[in-house]
């Protein structure tokens, strides 16, 4: 395929991968490395890997379905469908789209984190609790990532179908393509080869100590695991279907930079540049990756068993998308050689998520970002208390992190402006607000 697979997870430190191509109508799959390196199990082309939030173009794909069967208009109210729907701001209640989930233009609160259970009903409690959620964004006003928004949809799916996410997610897609590899939870991944995820820890790549994570998240990506290869057949009805086009039409035309080379989002859909659409998934130590060139028929996935496989994957975009498909594949942020100074003025201050109190400084010449947990699941995801983190100016309105950890550099922008002329949010995909 114009690479060897091994060779990119010996270089990259990747305990297992696959990759499949999807080109002149067939698809081409392949894999390597282990499964665990605990078990050693080999990595083989029907094995299973969590996709992640690859999951909502899943979501929005069955959200599409309800749309062209007539039961669902994307600019209606939420609360019109779900029956005692509730945000903690009335206004957003009263005005909250599906198409506003579907483009993360909700503002939802997308690090509300409460455990349903693993019941049939887990979706539906986890939305009644989203009532004493922060909600921080008027709806439609600012691009925020929110995991949380696609859950609603998830119970939208559920509401209108009259069963569960799970059983609607097989029955409208998995059972219809032919999948033979996909698994909707965890009990049907135990059925397969099943990856489990790694991450690196004191200089040591060892296995994640869990695999899923609560069923309430199952449509924003908590628990759909998948091949390569079926990954790519779904893309495939993507392809071949005409009322689906209208999923990667722009609907948010200009997205802050946090890294990933998105400039754009569709109904579900990551927009990159040159026609590419196609989202990323993260899950417990699994990173899966995926882009699709419409307008030449291509696609490729590619799925680790790493929280540290994007370098593995952006080779083999860079190679696949560019002979196939004539795509150049931007390369990962990196800081500039000889950066400027940040923007003191406009960009310093004080941000607030639901998580963390982020507080940017210059001092000396240098910046830095310091973490504070504002509860206790921030404070176990930091491993303490505080976390500072040196930045450097990346781009008119951005900055990156000097030192690379187990994820890469991270980019983050500032944008909008106060009375002051400061920065109104901080954004690495979701939105965190300037604060007094």
């Amino acid at each position: 395929m114009g690479w060897d697979l091994g060779e990119l997870v010996a270089k990259h430190d990747v305990p297992g991968a696959q990759v499949a191509v999807l080109a002149d109508g067939g698809i081409r799959d392949e894999a390597a490395g282990v499964l665990s390196l605990r078990t050693r199990v080999e990595a083989t082309t029907d094995s299973v890997f969590k996709i992640g939030s690859i999951t909502k173009v899943w979501t929005a794909t069955l959200v599409r379905q309800l749309v062209d069967d007539g039961v669902l208009d994307l600019d209606r109210p939420v609360r019109d469908y779900l029956p005692g729907f509730r945000l903690r701001d009335p206004d957003a209640t009263e005005s909250l789209t599906a198409r506003h989930l579907l483009t993360h233009t909700g503002g939802v609160d997308g690090n509300h984190f409460t455990d349903t259970g693993r019941n049939d009903d887990a979706i539906g409690k986890f939305v009644a609790t989203l009532a004493e959620a922060d909600h921080l964004l008027p709806p439609g006003t600012v691009f925020s990532y929110s995991n949380s928004g696609y859950v609603v949809l998830g119970r939208l799916v559920e509401v209108l179908r009259d069963k569960p996410f799970h059983d609607v997610l097989r029955e409208r897609l998995v059972t219809p393509l032919g999948l033979r590899t996909a698994a909707t939870d965890p009990y049907e991944a135990i059925l397969h080869r099943a990856a489990v995820g790694h991450t690196r820890t004191g200089g040591e790549v060892v296995p994640v100590q869990a695999w899923a994570v609560s069923y309430y998240s199952a449509p924003s990506g908590s628990h759909l695991a998948i091949s390569a290869r079926d990954l790519l057949e779904f893309v495939r009805l993507h392809l071949t279907d005409p009322a689906l086009a209208a999923l990667r039409e722009p609907q948010v035309d200009s997205v802050p930079d946090f890294g990933g080379g998105v400039i754009g989002w569709g109904l579900g859909w990551m927009l990159y540049q040159d026609g590419v659409v196609g989202h990323t998934g993260v899950a417990k130590g699994q990173k899966a990756f995926l882009r699709v060139v419409p307008s030449a028929g291509v696609a490729v996935a590619v799925l680790t068993n790493s929280a540290e496989g994007e370098p593995l994957a952006y080779d083999v975009f860079g190679a696949a998308l560019g002979d196939l498909a004539g795509v150049e594949t931007a390369p990962l942020p990196v800081p500039p050689s000889n950066p400027t100074g940040i923007d003191a003025d406009r960009m310093c201050g004080t941000y607030r998520s639901t998580l963390y109190g982020i507080t940017l400084t210059s001092e000396n010449g240098r910046a830095f970002l310091t973490y504070r947990p504002r509860n206790a699941i921030a404070e176990s995801f930091l491993g303490g208390s505080e976390d500072r983190v040196e930045v450097v100016r990346h781009g008119a309105d951005s900055v990156i992190t000097a030192e690379p950890k187990s994820h890469g550099h991270q980019v983050l922008s500032l944008i909008g402006s106060d009375e002051q002329g400061r920065a109104r949010f901080l954004h690495n995909g979701a939105a965190a607000y300037r604060i007094a």
